[in-house]
């Protein structure tokens, strides 16, 4: 590997005082976004990056290569209906960007483009779609764009009769939007100037945007705002979340001008979610709830008395109930039990709840598109390590289950020449922690094997198993793929993520060292052939491990890391701060601090030789601001006494999720396989080479 000259940025030391201990920052000044200076540091980073990496071209122009070729460029997905339409996404071979469609009728009836991604992006370097909702008449189609990767979304309407755009254009708005029953009103939601969704707006269509009326606002800064219909269209739900606590409003949506009703008052530590099905009168809500109920219970009430709760199905302290779908005689209930997710219906007239079985264990099963509330037809999407993407229809009736559609992967794939299997490491105080592992059956099962092992482990989001075609490219030369479920995450239920988060945190980092640990131990890897790689939180996760056990990781792979917490977690005017206290903590509280100054992995870098390390950050990212992986990556470099690569690839033009357009996505993925495949001395093994 080329040791190119690595930037030298300035040191300009900031203290801070906070409790008595006086931090020194001297990286501070790279906040200032506008700087040219900062500027200028960030692109002589990526030249250093590209030249360091230059003699990974050509294998990563290979990996580029094998990724397309096992994707089917132009493709469809599987139609969905709604009312007297189908509705469909498509791509097309050399477009980067979906191309949104309809057809009427029948399924394979006359099909009409509503939005071409490819034609609304132009040469911008970055596009991005926040929502997409046709009216309930199917006339118009509410759409918003974002230019830049900062999420400030630009709102305009499209007649799909004529195609064109109609003059109501309203700028700066988030992701929740929903129509009224009549169509001639739309709610959308906006931001504070700390990009928090705050705002409840009503737009009367064919009205000026400046005489748009604000709805409701949500003061208190821990919560965002979130605006939906029901599936019966009946109903539309206001939704206040934080970390920890939510709030439901209702209004009957062909009363669009009417006054929103609370459903229950907030309970901090108590979060509900509302559906909608028809009956006598305006019909009831059915609730799924963590009111006495830590893993969730679903209960019933009058939409005329929405506080009125009566429990359908009881809390299990084994089954965590992750979602809940209302149709006219079911009700769908995504579920999780030992990290492992599933369905369970309850048929609405009297029957007994029934579990869906499925053939693998280390699986993934998700809603699929459910447009339609008078539907005996549930479509969810199931995939594994080593099952694509694969599409469903389930009949609620008769439980006949029929595949649509499974995601091609070209080059003759065969899923019988890759096993997935479940391991259990064990913490540091004894708890339990899953593992999903994916390999070629043939890959030897011992210290000459590369693994990389991933991780996230917060905001009790799941890590579920999932199909990747650009996996392939680490798998067909010989490298393990596993999953590290480490507390913070929700695999195991409520306590695994009360058990990773606040005072709790330093248990995911620990989870994840013991994982790599008992890979090693099980003879699936050794110290000097496992790399880890996690994204945003995950990113803090893998940088707060690599700095507890450095010598445990030939590489770590950080994507938008969320790395400098404390300042983060001081700094109120940045997006997110004071919503995600909850999650991590407030510094300014002397416990709170003590949690965060002792793991933060900006402000935890000691004198050692650390692995090779590839970081990316985002300019205009406005949930991990560009700054905290470009000050990491600084001092990383000021403090290792190894001589491994440290690197940083910032996108300019992009945000929190890299490059939009998918060719962009898979040339940047390719280059960190490349990297991988570097680290663990694989960059000249060709894909599907015997492992040695």
């Amino acid at each position: 590997m080329s040791r190119a000259q690595a930037p030298a940025p300035d040191r300009e030391p900031v203290s801070r005082e906070l409790h008595g201990e006086t931090v020194v920052d001297p990286y501070a000044w790279m906040r200032e976004r506008e700087s040219e200076r900062v500027l200028a540091h960030l692109r002589a980073e990526n030249e250093h990056t590209g030249a360091t990496l230059a003699h990974l071209s050509e294998l990563q122009e290979t990996v580029y290569r094998e990724i397309k070729s096992r994707i089917q460029e132009t493709d469809l997905s599987v139609p969905a209906r709604k009312g007297g339409y189908w509705y469909l996404t498509r791509t097309e071979e050399g477009r980067q960007y979906p191309v949104s469609c309809r057809r009427s009728g029948a399924i394979d009836g006359p099909e009409e483009v509503l939005l071409d991604g490819n034609i609304l992006a132009g040469d911008s370097e970055y596009f991005a779609f926040g929502l997409f909702e046709v009216s309930p008449d199917h006339a118009i189609a509410a759409y918003s764009t974002d230019y830049s990767g900062a999420e400030e979304y630009t709102l305009r309407f499209r007649d799909l009769v004529s195609g064109d755009d109609l003059p109501d254009e309203i700028p700066r708005t988030y992701y929740g939007g929903a129509w009224s029953k009549d169509a001639r009103a739309f709610f959308y939601t906006r931001p504070d100037d700390a990009m928090r969704p705050h705002q409840l707006w009503r737009h009367r269509m064919g009205t000026d945007t400046s005489t748009d009326v604000l709805v409701f606002q949500e003061d208190d800064e821990r919560f965002f705002l979130d605006i939906d219909s029901s599936r019966s269209e009946d109903l539309l739900f206001i939704t206040l979340q934080s970390q920890t606590t939510s709030e439901g409003w209702l209004l009957e949506s062909a009363d669009p001008e009417g006054e929103f009703r609370c459903i229950r008052p907030r309970e901090d530590g108590v979060e509900y979610w509302s559906e909608h099905q028809r009956g006598d009168g305006p019909g009831r809500l059915v609730i799924l709830a963590t009111l006495d109920a830590p893993n969730g219970r679903i209960l019933e009430a009058p939409v005329s008395s929405p506080g009125d709760w009566q429990e359908i199905l009881p809390h299990r302290a084994e089954v965590k109930l992750d979602g809940l779908d209302a149709f006219a005689d079911h009700l769908v209930v995504w579920c999780r039990r030992d990290a492992t997710s599933g369905i369970v219906v309850l048929p609405r007239r009297g029957r007994p709840p029934e579990e869906l079985s499925f053939d693998e264990d280390v699986r993934t099963v998700d809603a699929g598109s459910n447009l339609e509330y008078d539907s005996h037809s549930l479509r969810f999407e199931y995939e594994s390590l080593v099952t694509p993407t694969s599409v469903y229809d389930h009949d609620l009736e008769t439980g006949e289950r029929t595949l649509l559609k499974q995601q091609p992967v070209l080059g003759g794939y065969r899923a019988s020449d890759w096993e997935s299997v479940r391991e259990w490491a064990t913490a540091h105080d004894g708890a339990r922690i899953p593992i999903s592992l994916v390999h070629r059956k043939d890959t030897p099962r011992d210290a000459s094997t590369p693994l990389v092992l991933y991780g996230y482990g917060a905001y009790e989001a799941n890590s579920d198993p999932w199909f990747s075609a650009g996996r392939l490219s680490l798998l067909e030369r010989g490298v393990t793929f596993a999953i590290a479920h480490v507390r913070g995450g929700g695999e195991l239920g409520r306590h695994w993520y009360e058990a990773g988060k606040l005072a709790n945190k330093t248990n995911s980092f620990d989870d994840l060292n013991a994982c790599a640990e008992h890979l090693v131990a099980e003879g699936y890897t050794s110290t000097d052939r496992l790399a880890a790689r996690g994204g945003s939180a995950g990113g803090l996760l893998v940088g707060a491990a690599m700095n507890r056990r450095p010598a445990l990781y030939r590489a770590v792979i950080a994507e938008v890391p969320f790395v400098d917490v404390v300042n983060t977690m001081l700094d109120e005017s940045l997006p997110l701060t004071v919503t995600e206290w909850e999650e991590w903590g407030n510094p300014r509280v002397r416990e709170h601090y003590d949690w965060l100054r002792a793991y933060a992995p900006y402000e935890n870098i000691q004198p050692c030789a650390y692995p090779r390390v590839f970081v990316t950050a985002g300019l205009n990212d406005p949930r991990v601001q560009y700054w905290e992986p470009a000050k990491w990556v600084a001092a990383l470099r000021e403090q290792t006494t190894g001589r491994e690569p440290i690197l940083l690839k910032t996108e300019m033009g992009a945000g929190h999720g890299g490059p939009s357009g998918r060719y962009d996505a898979w040339r940047d993925e390719a280059l960190i396989l490349a990297f991988l495949l570097d680290a663990f001395g694989l960059a000249t093994r060709d894909a599907n080479a015997t492992p040695a």
